[in-house]
């Protein structure tokens, strides 16, 4: 593909560099080479864009000028995302049924969509159109999706939950298994609690490998639009995730948590039950949380609190055997 389509159909500028160049591909910036295009959203990168091999670098308007050609644009990451799409072709799976498949006679389901070896679809599905559902998945009775759907290969959907428009699950995905529910007896025995409740995930959500989000004893666990779950991630059950959050490797949500609008819980966060975390939260990796998160904040550590006190905390934690020394030294 010509460097100057690739500007074209990017919405970039082109700088540097001849639209005629012919462009193979994409890479990282440090292992990009000839014929490659590459990129710098990170300033920690900056200086390997001098002595890069690739033959063009998507960059934002400020970036300094460097010999290889650049394609300037307001959001390089999101243009790079978007080029990966140019080169690479995922596979296309034709409409059909595999002989294989079971499937229910009251399910409801576009007749363009592909469902693979050895699928179940119990009684009263409804899946829309252009759906893709890959080997072993499995779809209980009940559930309701809508269009675009795509389903790879072992993932499940529990009885009755709902599923929007244009939701991924990666493998290995379970939506709507039981919440952990228990109730002591007079005996100290453990009885389990009946969990009623559906999981809800509106459009545009992914979730993405071995990751689950547990259904509700009463009510609904909610997933609402955009959000991206990564994996072995675990929602627990009657939780709600507000629009566009994103929840990172290993996040666990304990039962009844709230989290807001375009948060972020980075890798192997920790939210006690019944929590409220506000909406542009941001939670810094293996942080653990024990109560509610004003919206705007930015917190660190176990318990968790705010970030840039934090980083003090830790600045000082390494010195404290010597301010300790200090401290019982006689005078």
């Amino acid at each position: 593909m010509k460097l100057g389509a690739i500007a074209k159909t990017l919405g970039l500028t082109l700088e540097n560099g001849s639209p005629e160049a012919e462009i193979t591909g994409v890479a990282g910036i440090e292992e990009a080479g000839p014929g490659q295009i590459t990129f710098v959203s990170n300033p920690k990168y900056a200086a390997v864009a001098k002595t890069t091999k690739a033959s063009a670098i998507i960059v934002d308007e400020k970036f300094s000028a460097v010999s290889t050609a650049l394609l300037r644009g307001s959001n390089p990451y999101l243009a790079f995302a978007k080029a990966i799409e140019l080169f690479y072709q995922p596979p296309r799976y034709e409409p059909g049924v595999h002989p294989t498949a079971v499937i229910h006679p009251t399910v409801k389901i576009a007749p363009e969509a592909h469902v693979g070896p050895y699928v179940s679809i119990d009684r009263d599905v409804e899946i829309g159109p252009n759906a893709v559902l890959l080997a072993h998945v499995v779809i209980y009775a009940g559930v309701k999706i809508g269009s675009n759907f795509f389903a790879h290969a072992h993932s499940v959907v529990r009885e009755y939950c709902r599923i929007g428009n244009n939701v991924i699950l990666q493998n290995g995905v379970i939506i709507g298994g039981d919440g952990y529910g228990f109730a002591k007896d007079e005996h100290g025995r453990w009885q389990k609690i009946l969990q009623s409740g559906p999981t809800v995930l509106e459009d545009d959500v992914e979730v993405q490998s071995n990751s689950c989000v547990d259904r509700a004893s009463v009510g609904e666990t909610r997933i609402a639009r955009g959000v991206k779950i990564d994996n072995l991630a675990q929602v627990g059950h009657g939780s709600s995730i507000g629009e566009n959050t994103l929840l990172c490797a290993q996040v666990g949500l304990a039962g009844s948590t709230e989290v807001g609008k375009n948060a972020i819980l980075a890798g192997q966060v920790g939210v006690a039950g019944h929590c409220h975390v506000g909406d542009g939260v941001i939670i810094t990796a293996q942080s653990g949380t024990h109560g509610d998160i004003p919206a705007g904040s930015m917190v660190s550590g176990a318990p968790a609190f705010d970030h840039k006190l934090w980083l003090r905390c830790m600045a000082v934690f390494p010195k404290l055997p010597e301010i300790a020394k200090l401290l019982r030294t006689p005078k």
